[in-house]
Parts: structure tokens; sequence; C-alpha cells
């Protein structure tokens, strides 16, 4: 956050750019330096930085200095939105929060490319492993300790395994882990690529996204939740309120209590129970991605924005009244 960030400002200004975009909050006064010198820029919102300040997974932080970091932050990214050229945000809440300071802010989301995690050899649902996977950093606010349980809790004839795709942080928790009795049970796949990725979901039952309820989870738009849709499975998540509204619309998977490893295990039995049905909520899931939540249709946005900026067809609101008449003429 020091001597990195002052390499980055020197490439940028070296790169002498029509327009730059980034995304870690770390790099605001890099993005403010580059607006004051005449730059158009992009402040790109992966997640709710200041609400993660407050998330156990930020554990590296002494407890007692989080809720101040996550005021000073707040303080700083509402009054640096209000400078750049445009915002880009990864979620539906954080547009809604971060528009009433910049009426240029585009709700882009990070959904998967339609054919990447389409296995090119993708077992017939009847010869497919009774398995389920978590892809992803394996951490204790993501549900690792819960997805072990669960596949404990099944009966040893339904011989259910998970498969564990991913490292984990910190790298301490997996000592702790590998404890559980249900790690017996669980299949270490380590880091995948891409293609790798695409192999292992093809052989699936279902895919595992079980954050527990911190605050910058609740409003959060995983991408394993969409790249299991993407690759025709049945998604089993926590039933927040956002997510709900997703897979009950799609009718594309089950929803469970996170913090419960035996709701865990009832919404795996299922699946592994009721293929014909876990094989269509798979397909319907595989369906909504073509048809709206992919990465094709989201870019062009993207690019548009790019386009509207390098062409100065708008130029950034910010003053209290141009914000004000911009977000009442919205309503």
């Amino acid at each position: 956050m020091t001597l990195s960030v002052n390499r980055v400002y020197q490439k940028a200004l070296g790169l002498k750019g029509d327009l730059y975009h980034f995304h870690d909050p770390e790099l605001i006064p890099v993005g403010l330096l580059l607006h004051f010198q005449g730059h158009r820029v992009i402040y790109d919102v992966h997640e709710d930085a200041p609400r993660a300040l407050l998330s156990p997974g930020r554990n590296y932080l002494p407890i007692q200095i989080r809720k101040p970091m996550s005021w000073l932050l707040e303080k700083l990214e509402v009054n640096a939105v209000k400078q750049f050229s445009a915002l880009v945000t990864a979620t539906p809440a954080i547009t809604s929060r971060l528009q009433l300071f910049q009426t240029h802010t585009h709700n882009i989301n990070n959904y998967p490319l339609l054919d990447e995690l389409v296995a090119p050899k993708e077992r017939p649902w009847g010869e497919r492993l009774r398995s389920v996977a978590y892809v992803g950093v394996i951490a204790a606010v993501r549900g690792i300790q819960q997805m072990v349980d669960a596949v404990d809790f099944l009966a040893d004839d339904l011989g259910v395994r998970l498969q564990l795709a991913g490292q984990f942080s910190p790298l301490e928790l997996r000592s702790q882990i590998i404890e559980s009795s249900g790690w017996k049970c669980v299949d270490e796949v380590g880091f995948l690529d891409r293609a790798q990725l695409a192999s292992l979901l093809g052989t699936v039952q279902a895919g595992l996204v079980l954050f527990h309820p911190a605050p910058n989870h609740m409003e959060a738009q995983p991408n394993k939740l969409f790249e299991y849709m993407s690759a025709g499975i049945p998604v089993i998540a926590s039933n927040f309120p956002l997510w709900r509204d997703l897979i009950e619309r799609h009718q594309c998977g089950l929803l469970v209590d996170p913090l419960s490893a035996k709701d865990i295990a009832a919404a795996i039995e299922y699946v592994i129970t009721h293929p014909a049905e876990a094989e269509e909520m798979g397909r319907r899931g595989r369906a909504a991605i073509e048809e709206k939540y992919n990465w094709e249709s989201e870019s062009q946005k993207l690019l548009n924005l790019y386009q509207q900026l390098l062409d100065h067809s708008f130029t950034p609101m910010t003053s209290p009244e141009s914000r004000r008449a911009t977000v009442d003429a919205g309503k």
C-alpha cells in the first residue's frame, strides 16, 4: 500500500494512457493524481470495501482498528468517487450506495464467459461422481468447516465426497480443518486453471457457495455461484435474500443455513438422491447464463462506457445540484 502504489503511479504515467481503469481501493490516491492531471479515470468497485473491513475474514487487522479504518475508507471513497470520470460497480447494492455521489455509475457484473466452463468431455449425469465441489479461496468465513462437517454427516453408504479446489487462507487454517473427522471424505485438488476447473465441474453433482452472513457477503454476487450455473450443475447456497431471489427465480439450486452443517448435508443428500431433478436444476442454471448472466453481454456495456468517455460524450456531474437533479429525474 506504499511502495507498490507509487510504482503503479509511475508506470501509469509512463504509459500515457487515454483512459485509466483501476479497482484496488489502495489505488484511489493514484486515480486522484491522474484525474487532477487531466486524465479520464474509472474506479471499478468490486466489493463494499468499508463493510468488508468489518468482516471476520479480515482477522489480520486488530478488531480495535477495523471500525475507524472502515469509517475513514468510506469517507475517502465517497469523496474520491465524485472526481472520477465514471464508476464501474460489480453489484446492484454497490451501485445504489455510490450513485448518490457519482451519477456516472455503471453496474457491470463479473459474469463468466459463456463457453469457458463447459467441460469438453462432460459426463452424462448418471455417470457422475457422487461428489460436490467447492472452488475458490478456502476460508472459515466462506464455510469450510461446515462443508467438511456436512459430508461427515452423510450416511457412509451414500459415499459422497467433497472436491476442494483452491488455497487455504490463512494457510494455518488447513492444519485445523484436516483434524476434522469429515476430512476423510475430502479430495483436496489444490489450485486449478480454468480448463481444469471446467473438467472438475463436469464430473460433480453440485457446487457449494456457503459464505457466512458477514456484512460484505449479504449483498455480494460471488463469481463461483455463476460459474456453477455456467457449468450446468445445481447450486447449494447460503439463504441470503439476494441469492434466494436469483436461485428461486431460475430454480437452479437449493438454499441452506450456511452455519448449519446438518442443513447443508440434507441439501447435498437431496441432490445426490434425486438425480433427474438435480440435472434439471443444472440445465435451468445454464439456460439463465446463456440468456443473461454472461460476460459477452456485460463486456459490451464496458466497451460502450470506454467509447463514451473517449468520445467526450459526457462529463462527470459531481456537484450536489447536478447529482440531485439526475437522481430526481431517474425517479
